[in-house]
């Protein structure tokens, strides 16, 4: 029965990072040669909310990876982290902000606030700025902005689903739930 329900959690961490790679690589609106506005941080950050801290991580390291090979792109090890770093985060913020006290819907900004500063705006704009060998400050002044607008789209998106009653009820046979469902 164990094996069952981990090759179901592996095929849904599959899915949502199949989907992170369709939002990031192919859906994406690049905004010059640096940037690019997409929901690709979405899947990963529901990964890991309902999954918890290692699925969340593992899917966002897949979908950098295999991305970036479809794509041609190369890796970036900066990026990928941060990619990883947001799933991490995403599945450990809720056990954290549950101990606390902390309702859904301020778990989830929180959750998602949290993932996009240390995750994308910093640990990846390190790796782009590196990469493009541009100043760090500047880099990180557009996707502050990016992120604002991604974060809140992010934060919308991820709590309509989790709130979803379908979805709940799937997470939890799957033994997953960091969120309190």
């Amino acid at each position: 029965m164990k094996k069952k329900k981990n090759l179901k959690i592996t095929a849904s961490l599959a899915m949502l990072a199949a989907i992170s790679i369709v939002l990031g690589k192919y859906l994406a609106i690049p905004v010059g040669e640096v940037m690019r506005f997409s929901l690709e941080s979405m899947p990963i950050i529901f990964a890991g909310i309902a999954f918890g801290p290692l699925a969340g991580g593992l899917c966002g390291l897949v979908a950098d990876l295999v991305g970036c090979l479809l794509r041609g792109y190369d890796i970036n090890i900066a990026v990928s982290l941060g990619a990883m770093v947001i799933g991490v985060i995403s599945g450990a913020m809720p056990i954290v902000l549950r101990a606390v006290g902390i309702k859904k819907l301020p778990m989830t900004i929180i959750t998602v606030a949290v993932a996009h500063i240390i995750g994308s705006m910093l640990i990846k704009t390190l790796g782009l700025a590196s990469y493009y060998e541009m100043p760090f400050y500047l880099v990180f002044l557009w996707r502050v902005l990016n992120y604002i607008i991604v974060g809140a789209l992010d934060c919308t998106v991820v709590h309509i689903l989790l709130n979803n009653r379908g979805i709940r009820m799937e997470i939890k046979k799957l033994g997953g739930g960091g969120y309190d469902i």
